[in-house]
């Protein structure tokens, strides 16, 4: 028998989504655009950049479970989970603006010390918010429900980040082009700096609206009890990480993925410039078909799911993403095809598909793990486990920043030069597909030892279900777990 749990009505859902489109406006930019930002318009070095996206990182490793264990502890009036949206996403919007502003333009000081607290209030965001989408329902047909219009949301915020180098170009001082004669935005060099921080003031400003947009529509369900809530430790994030096995191969994904998209993204800005020599029309293309193919696919992901199974969709999708990836390396290295953009589009689209099925459906996962810690524990830590996916989502982006930054540095690539070396040339290439292919490849193997089937799944959420029905002190909308604020 399929389990019934809390149904959510649009208006949930899209309010729920639109924190995630908040969240990515800046992450996206972060993701997309730093390491590019610091190299050519800030001014690093691209080995000084990499080191500093690994420091952060291993900051994080310390930061994130303390944040975890103090919300999953905490009761703040405006509610458990939703408060944060407000109380990290002002200085979160701040600290945004801060690390796009180059008044300290080659400081490596003041890099650091923007981009960590950029890293630390993120983490404000992300982990409740991550909690909040577990403390919504249980069911797991509706989780899959709000996972694609959550997934629809957040590659809505990548097209609009994806689109900076022409809102970029809208604030850039113009040059003429020494070929054609026509005035061109610079929007790569470091007299473009004043654009960069005009226009991650937009977006950051964007994306604090969209949090109390948030904050405003969504409504705790299912939360921990404050006698369980009172005996959180932060040691609990390494004995949760240990006891529940889902978790595990799920945060293990994440890394892996994180890896993958960070490492891809933070090359496709490079690769445009140099392998293709693209203008900012042809970047911008290029840059949208990575995420158009959400708006078409995102929304089926439940008939899909339906139809095929969480595994064989996750086996399928990967697949598909590698074939996109070999396709585009064929495109570019063929001298007769790489001229053809339009080839090179068509490859970028069927790589975007597989990507987006596989990573987007991924984070309908990390309530199904909270649940089960639920059943084996009888502690709906929530925070916490949102903690552990994202100290593994940040490690990810910390290698995603790392390799492609060692990567250029290695193949001796230069800011300066208006032309790379063919060796530079062939490390962009590989990082935007060979890298990749073989981080997926990884994440197919790592997928594949996940346990936690539907069916289980509902078996789980009756049992628990059950448990609730007889503590009727603890019963909310659904008749779960649910404490009033």
């Amino acid at each position: 028998m399929e389990y019934i749990g809390q149904k959510l009505s649009w208006r949930e859902r899209i309010g729920f989504c639109t924190g995630d489109l908040a969240q990515n406006i800046i992450y996206q930019t972060v993701n997309i655009w730093l390491l590019f930002y610091y190299t050519n318009v800030y001014g690093l070095a691209p080995d000084v950049a990499a080191l500093m996206f690994l420091v952060v990182r291993i900051i994080d490793v310390i930061w994130d479970p303390m944040v975890g264990a103090f919300i999953d502890k905490m009761h703040p009036r405006w509610g458990k989970y939703r408060s944060w949206l407000i109380l990290g996403g002002l200085p979160l919007a701040a600290f945004a603006m801060l690390c796009f502003w180059n008044g300290f333009s080659g400081s490596s000081l003041y890099a650091y010390i923007t981009y960590i607290g950029l890293s630390m209030c993120n983490t404000l965001i992300n982990v409740p918010y991550g909690a909040l989408n577990s403390s919504l329902t249980r069911d797991t047909n509706e989780i899959t429900i709000l996972t694609s219009v959550r997934m629809v949301f957040s590659n809505l915020a990548a097209l609009i980040v994806k689109t900076l180098p022409l809102v970029i170009a809208l604030f850039a001082p113009k040059v003429a082009d020494p070929v054609t004669g026509k005035m061109v935005a610079q929007y790569s060099t470091p007299e473009a700096g004043e654009a960069w921080f005009v226009t991650m003031s937009i977006f950051a400003i964007g994306g604090l609206l969209l949090l109390i947009f948030c904050f405003t529509q969504t409504h705790e369900n299912v939360v921990m009890d404050k006698a369980a809530a009172e005996q959180v430790k932060v040691s609990d994030v390494w004995m949760e990480f240990v006891r529940n096995k889902p978790l595990r191969i799920l945060a293990y994904f994440f890394i892996i993925s994180f890896t993958m998209m960070s490492v891809s993204n933070a090359a496709d800005s490079y690769f445009m410039t140099y392998n293709i020599g693209a203008d900012t029309f042809m970047t911008t293309v290029f840059m949208w078909l990575g995420t158009i193919p959400a708006f078409i696919f995102m929304p089926l992901l439940p008939a899909i799911k339906r139809s095929i199974g969480k595994r064989r969709m996750f086996s399928l999708s990967i697949c598909v993403a590698i074939v996109g990836m070999m396709l585009m390396y064929v495109f570019v290295s063929v001298p007769a095809l790489r001229s053809n953009f339009w080839l090179l589009c068509i490859a970028q689209f069927v790589k975007s598909v597989g990507v987006l099925i596989a990573t987007g459906y991924m984070w309908a996962l990390v309530p199904e793990v909270v649940t089960f810690g639920e059943y084996t524990t009888g502690r709906r830590i929530a925070a916490i486990v949102n903690a552990i996916t994202c100290l593994f989502l940040k490690a990810g982006m910390a290698l995603g920043g790392v390799i492609p930054g060692f990567v250029l540095s290695w193949v001796g690539f230069s800011a300066k030069a208006p032309v790379q070396s063919l060796l530079a040339q062939q490390g962009i290439l590989w990082l935007v597909t060979v890298i990749p292919s073989l981080l997926m490849l990884l994440g197919l193997f790592v997928i594949r030892q996940y346990e936690l089937t539907d069916e289980r799944m509902d078996e789980i959420n009756r049992t628990l279900d059950a448990q609730h029905h007889s503590a009727p002190a603890l019963k909310g909308r659904d008749g779960e777990g649910l404490l009033n604020f």
